[in-house]
C-alpha cells in the first residue's frame, strides 16, 4: 500500500510538474496559463495524447509529430523532478498539512529552478510567494520570540551575502534575486540547515564550473554565464531532505581532517 501511494504521488507530481512548464515558458510574457499547448515551431496545438507527462516525450522520440522539430528536455526533466519529489515528501510520513505545504514550496522551487536555467533570472512573483510561505513557516513552528528572531536574522544575512556579492560584481557574479531566494531558503530551512545548503550550493557549483570547462572548453569559458538559483536549491533540497546541517558538515570536516 505504500508503495503503491508513492507511485500516486510521483503520478501526481508528473501532472504537476507538467502544469510548471507552462508556467515557467508563459510567465512574464502576457499570456495566459489557460491556453492550449502547441508547438513552438509549427504552431501545431497539441492533443491530450501529446500532453500525457513523460510518456508522450518518450513516445514521440522527443520530437513535434507535426514538423519533427525537437522538443526541449526541459518537459521530462521538470515533470520527473516533481515527480521525484512528490514521492520524497510522500515518504516522509508527514502531518497532512506539513505534507500540502512542502508540496507547494518545492514546486514553487522547482519552477524557480526551470526558470533561472531557461531564462537566467530568478522571477521576482515566485521568489516572494516562497518568501511569504517561508516566513509562515517560521511562524507556525517558532513558539519563542528568541527563536524568530535568530532565524529571521540569519536568513537576512544570508541575504546580505548575496546582495553584497551582486553590488561589488555589479552583477557579474550573483544577480539580485539569488539575494532574494537566500532570504526564502534561509527561512525554510533555518540557521543551521540554512548554513549548511549555503555551503553545499557553493561546493556543488564549483564542481560543475570545473567539470563545465573541463568537458565543454570549447563551448564554455570562465565568463560563461551559469545561473546560480539551481545550485542554491540543490543545496537546500540536500539539506532538508538528507538532514544535513552545519553539524554533519564540521563532522565531514573532522572526518577527513582524521584521513590525513
Amino acid at each position: 500500500m505504500e508503495n503503491l501511494s508513492l507511485v500516486i504521488f510521483f503520478i501526481f507530481g508528473t501532472v504537476v510538474g507538467s502544469f510548471l512548464n507552462v508556467l515557467v515558458l508563459r510567465y512574464n510574457t502576457g499570456r495566459s496559463l489557460a491556453g492550449r499547448s502547441g508547438c513552438f515551431s509549427c504552431g501545431k496545438k497539441l492533443a491530450w495524447y501529446e500532453l500525457i507527462p513523460v510518456l508522450s516525450y518518450l513516445l514521440q522520440g522527443g520530437r513535434c509529430r507535426g514538423c519533427g522539430s525537437r522538443i526541449s528536455t526541459q518537459y521530462p526533466l521538470v515533470e520527473l523532478g516533481i515527480g521525484a519529489l512528490f514521492a520524497l515528501i510522500a515518504w516522509q510520513s508527514w502531518p497532512l498539512w506539513s505534507a500540502l505545504y512542502h508540496l507547494a514550496v518545492w514546486s514553487i522551487l522547482m519552477a524557480i529552478t526551470a526558470y533561472d536555467i531557461r531564462h537566467k533570472i530568478i522571477p521576482d512573483g515566485m521568489v516572494y510567494i516562497l518568501i511569504g510561505l517561508s516566513a509562515l513557516s517560521v511562524l507556525l513552528t517558532e513558539v519563542r520570540l528568541q527563536s524568530i528572531g535568530w532565524r529571521v536574522g540569519v536568513a537576512l544575512s544570508m541575504a546580505l551575502f548575496f546582495a553584497a556579492l551582486w553590488h561589488f560584481s555589479a552583477g557579474k557574479w550573483m544577480g539580485l534575486g539569488d539575494a532574494k531566494l537566500a532570504l526564502g531558503l534561509g527561512l525554510l530551512l533555518g540557521p543551521s540547515q540554512g548554513f549548511a545548503a549555503l555551503l553545499l550550493a557553493f561546493w556543488i557549483g564549483a564542481a560543475f564550473g570545473v567539470a563545465l570547462l573541463l568537458f565543454r572548453g570549447r563551448y564554455a569559458t570562465i565568463k560563461t554565464e551559469v545561473p546560480f538559483a539551481p545550485f542554491l536549491i540543490l543545496g537546500a533540497a540536500l539539506a532538508a531532505f538528507g538532514h544535513i546541517d552545519m553539524a554533519a558538515v564540521l563532522s565531514f570536516f573532522s572526518f577527513s581532517n582524521a584521513l590525513y
